[in-house]
Order: C-alpha cells, then structure tokens, then sequence
C-alpha cells in the first residue's frame, strides 16, 4: 500500500493555427495564450503560484468582502480572510481547487468543478468553463449551476491580463486604451466602495504614468449588447468584449505586483458584481436549485 496521488502540475491544451492556449486545471482559468511567438496574456509558469490573481476564476464572489463577513436570510456567515494585514475576502473559493476536463476537441475545451459548502459559503455550486478557440479569437464562457436545495447568492468573474508587448517594469504606460464605461465606483485604500459613484471618461488614450484599480459600470453596448475594451501596444492591439451577463469591469495597471510583473500589463475583468456585493447585495445573482447562470466573453487580436 505505497501508492501516492499525482504530483505534476496538470493543464490541458488546445490551439488553433499559430493561437496556443493552456488552461490550467488547479483553479480553471487560462495559464497562457500565445500567438505565434507573442503572448497575448501575461501569463504565468506551470505549477507556480501566480501573482495578482493571474488568470484566476472568481465564483462565488469577485474582488473583495469587507471583513468578510456577510448575511444571507438572517444568517450571519464568515469568509475566510487573505490575511492579518487585509481584512478582506478575496475572489471567491475556486481559484485554487482541482478542476477535470469534460470534453475536449483541437480547438476547444470544457473544463468543470463543484463548490461544495463550507463556512461562510453553506450553498453548493456546479461550475463548468467552456473555451473556444480560433486562430484570431478566443471565446470564453462560464456556467453556473446551484446543484444545492436553497436559493444561493453569488457573483462572478475572471481575472485575465492583456499583453500588448511591454516588456519591463513600467511598460504599460506606452499603450493606449479605451474602456467602455461611463461610471466609477469609488474605492477607499482597500479597494472597498465608499458609496460614491462619480461619471468616467473611458477614453483614457495613452496610460502613462496613470495608476487604474477600478471597478466600473454603466458600459456602453454595441448594437449587439457587447461591451469593448480596447487595447494597444508595440505588439498590436486586443480587444475584449462582454455581453450582458456581466455589467462591471475591474481594471487595473498592476503597480502593487511583484518586481518584474509590475505595470507590464493590464488586468480587464469581466464581473457580474462590484465588490463587497455579497454584503452589500449589489447585482448579485441568486440562483434558485437547479437554476443557471451563464456569461460570454472575447479576446481577439490583430498585429
């Protein structure tokens, strides 16, 4: 009886023309996207813990939770905190678990997990991410399901950084950017909302020296309901568009990541909800049992 479970770093692969994705199966989100010998995402090594959250999924909760500590139905429920130096809850419960492939072909990839209860989170949450890839276009969608016997509040989102060929510390700041938002959430020091809203101008052009952690709404739709974001840079331009399913956006420059990794790219992130929203109960989504929840976006790109 000396057998012993897996140790390598497990992910799985898909690729369309000269477009390479690896997706991680601790945590589901995409580990890396490349383009022929350019990096669309900045992504990360395999089986290294990533920085800011690279690529993470965000289920239940995206962003922060005050203390961590919210109230569903008159129950008072605890989250676990990221630390004694920030007292908040931190992007939800799925970033770190295992997740299996459940269906795969050259191009695209289904890869899903279950959040069971636990303290400060009693519901329990099927959870698949479909990728789709084209050799200009990755499509992203993730599934929600309450697999539990009670009505579950919840909030999502994902975490991918944009490279547009920067390639050192600071080199975000030659790129220019457009974000399709008319309003900001105001944030104190934490990254927790204030209660203000103040009016925002999305065309923010070249980023210089601009530091943006930002959670936004009110974004501007195409004809079609998609909301774009675009940005360019040395290596061409990416555009990540939304649909409806997810109202907010997150964007941040990456100044408090670690030498190295620092305002090299931008972090785009599509979110159903701002922060603190499950204690403050800001567009969460509630799921009776059985119920889903379903949410689309794209990464496309062009030299």
């Amino acid at each position: 009886m000396s057998a012993w479970p897996a140790t390598e770093p497990t992910g799985v692969e898909i690729t369309a023309g000269d477009a390479r994705l690896a997706v991680d199966l601790r945590g589901g989100g995409p580990r890396s996207l490349v383009v022929g010998d350019r990096e669309v995402l900045d992504g990360y090594p395999a089986g290294t813990v990533p920085s800011g959250r690279r690529g993470g999924v965000l289920l239940p909760w995206p962003n922060r939770i005050r203390n961590g500590r919210w109230s569903w139905r008159e129950r008072d429920l605890q989250l676990e905190l990221a630390g004694p130096d920030k007292p908040t809850a931190m992007h939800g419960l799925v970033s770190w678990q295992p997740w299996t492939v459940l269906h795969r072909s050259a191009d695209a990839v289904t890869v899903g997990t279950v959040l069971e209860p636990r303290p400060g989170y009693p519901f329990r949450l099927a959870t698949a991410l479909d990728y789709g890839l084209d050799a200009d276009r990755l499509t992203v969608t993730l599934r929600v399901r309450n697999a539990g016997d009670e009505p579950a509040p919840l909030g999502a989102g994902m975490h991918p950084y944009l490279a547009v060929g920067a390639q050192r510390d600071g080199g975000i700041a030659d790129a220019e950017l457009h974000l399709p938002a008319r309003t900001e959430l105001v944030v104190d020091a934490g990254g927790l909302p204030t209660g203000e809203r103040r009016p925002f101008d999305g065309a923010v052009g070249r980023i210089g020296d601009r530091a943006i952690d930002t959670p936004l709404t009110d974004l501007d739709r195409d004809a079609d309901g998609w909301a774009r974001t675009r940005l360019r840079g040395p290596a061409g331009e990416l555009e990540l568009a939304v649909d409806r399913s997810w109202p907010w956006l997150q964007v941040f420059t990456g100044d408090g990541l670690p030498e190295g990794q620092r305002r090299r790219s931008l972090a785009v992130e599509p979110m159903t909800c701002p922060p603190n929203a499950l204690a403050d109960g800001v567009d969460l989504v509630v799921l009776d049992p059985g119920g889903e929840w379903s949410g689309s976006w794209t990464l496309s790109w062009e030299a």
